[in-house]
């Protein structure tokens, strides 16, 4: 718990300064916070209880809703009575769950959505020269290119799928796979090998791809450039599946997985950060989770430490 690292030279542990000059600490996920108090800084929590509280990051539905999807936000406002139901008390969304299987308001959710993906597949074409079709499922992950939230995973799996493709008969591909345009964006700090020699992985994916013409509108890759929020607010209201795929434990909070769910995406993902929440909200059956919790990741860790060091159920 000291302040200072030993060593030479000498350092200041900021993280500890902080939280003992400041009047709380905050966790931004109820995971990411519990997380913080039972390991990374147990011995302060104990030291000090109550200092370590949580306090969940979020998105405004102004500019998440109202100011990117306006015409999803005028389906909710006329469906719920005027946007000052619902703009500034999202609980209130909860009121149309008897919608959702009401032919006309889901038939406009529907339309609106299309329009949306024609918005983007415009967008697409102008920055990266490619064309998408509309009629596709739109698979989206835009957040920091990060080894931690795993868009190495998902290249992956864009690989496996491409090649599983190829490996079908022609005349059968239709039946066994709904097309689907899978897109990765973001940023990485500047110095960042890892993270630019992803992004390298995925451009390269994208060109074979998007260039074998026996493929087709089957599966089609896109590196989306430049994200930014200007960009986040075309992208994200023509989701259809949102990625957020982090290893349990590692995710602070991840806000954008909100962005998505408030423009109706379904998320697949682990349960990591703010998922965790989400899923507690909507029912985790509303949601494709998948992987090990936070327990089960420790439980890898641990085995994995203990192989290195020739360790075998606790043996040599």
């Amino acid at each position: 718990m000291s302040l200072i690292e030993e060593g030479w030279p000498k350092k200041v542990r900021m993280a500890y300064l902080s939280i003992v000059c400041s009047h709380t600490v905050n966790g931004v996920a109820a995971l990411h916070s519990h997380l913080l108090k039972t390991t990374l800084f147990k011995e302060f929590d104990a030291l000090y209880p109550g200092k370590l509280q949580n306090k969940t990051n979020g998105v405004t539905p102004r500019r998440w809703i109202h100011c990117c999807n306006p015409k999803l936000s005028e389906l909710i406002s006329d469906t719920l009575g005027g946007i000052d139901e619902w703009i500034t008390a999202l609980d209130n969304l909860k009121l149309l769950m008897p919608y959702a299987t009401d032919k006309t308001f889901v038939d406009q959710f529907i339309q609106i959505k299309t329009e949306n993906k024609i918005a983007l597949a415009k967008w697409v074409k102008e920055k990266t020269g490619y064309d998408i079709p509309i009629n596709a499922l739109y698979d989206i992950q835009v957040k920091r290119i990060h080894e931690y939230k795993r868009q190495m995973m998902n290249i992956f799996y864009v690989i496996h799928r491409y090649l599983e493709i190829l490996d079908t008969p022609a005349h059968e591909r239709k039946n066994k796979f709904v097309p689907r345009v899978i897109m990765i964006g973001g940023k990485a700090a500047p110095g960042y090998h890892n993270a630019k020699a992803i992004i390298k992985l995925i451009t390269s994916v994208s060109q074979k791809v998007n260039n074998d013409h026996t493929v087709g509108d089957l599966l089609k890759v896109i590196f989306l450039p430049n994200y930014n929020v200007s960009s986040a607010q075309i992208i994200i209201p023509a989701a259809e599946l949102s990625q957020h795929i982090s290893t349990a434990g590692t995710e602070a909070s991840g806000t954008s997985n909100m962005k998505f769910v408030m423009n109706g995406g379904l998320i697949i993902g682990t349960m990591d950060g703010a998922n965790v929440e989400i899923a507690e909200e909507i029912g985790e059956d509303n949601m494709f989770i998948f992987g090990e919790r936070v327990a089960g990741v420790d439980k890898i860790r641990k085995e994995l430490y203990e192989g290195k060091r020739g360790y075998v159920g606790g043996r040599l």
